[in-house]
């Protein structure tokens, strides 16, 4: 039997934990990559979404580092991993490409929640990357009045 067509799409939003930058962030999922036999980074939780046909459909996991939403990455898929305690994890496979964002503020939470299209901050354009970020203080003002 063949599923309903999927229409719409969601993003996942998750916390980088213990991460200062983007770059840093990066550098910890190349190291991670060349633990694994294929090569390709995956994000370990131990929740499934529910949603997932409505993620596979082009949408992205949107990392917070420091209290902002900085980057994010196309998820491709979800793997089921069993651990050596035997329980059964969710991997979320990754693409490489990091893409920074618009720095959005986001105040810290547990696990992961789902980000909908309409609210998730817009990519840097290219060449933007670089750019210094805005001082906190002007990014929380801007995001308080519904600008960012």
């Amino acid at each position: 039997m063949v599923g309903k067509p999927v229409s719409k799409t969601v993003n996942l939003i998750k916390l980088s934990v213990g991460t200062e930058s983007v770059e840093d962030m990066m550098n910890w999922q190349r190291n991670r990559s060349k633990q694994v036999t294929d090569g390709q980074y995956y994000h370990l939780t131990r929740m499934w979404p529910k949603r997932v046909d409505e993620i596979l459909n082009g949408g992205s996991i949107y990392w917070v580092i420091k209290g902002e939403i900085s980057a994010r990455q196309r998820v491709l898929r979800f793997d089921e991993k069993i651990g050596a305690d035997g329980i059964r994890r969710c991997g979320i496979v990754l693409d490489h490409e990091v893409i920074p964002t618009v720095n959005a503020l986001r105040r810290p939470f547990q696990g992961w929640r789902y980000l909908t299209v309409e609210d998730a901050p817009a990519d840097l354009p290219k060449g933007r990357s670089k750019e210094d970020p805005l001082p906190v203080e002007l990014n929380r003002a801007l995001a308080e009045i519904g600008v960012l």
